[in-house]
């Protein structure tokens, strides 16, 4: 998992939405194209530009709950790694 660190500019990481830890509000970058949901993510809002919040990991890691507007969804861990987010608010503890 990659690190942030306080101070100059750490708030610009790219990351995978599967990397992300709960808690974490990031805002969409980009979407692979060889993702196998990008109509159906585009349909629901997961677009470049939307901010999302990880609210929960499933226990064997399958699944990721996130929050994107006012839905909730789940999301598999290897569509998640699809998505490319930015993390926000700066540095995380």
């Amino acid at each position: 998992m990659k690190q942030q660190y306080c101070g100059r500019g750490g708030a610009d990481e790219k990351i995978s939405l599967a990397e992300l830890p709960v808690g974490t509000k990031a805002t969409i970058v980009g979407i692979s194209p060889q993702s196998r949901g990008r109509k159906k993510f585009a349909d629901v809002g997961i677009v470049p530009g939307t901010e999302l919040l990880i609210e929960a990991h499933a226990p064997f890691g399958g699944l990721i709950r996130v929050k994107v507007m006012e839905t909730s969804m789940a999301l598999h861990k290897d569509d998640a790694a699809c998505i490319m987010l930015e993390k926000n608010g700066g540095c995380q503890r």
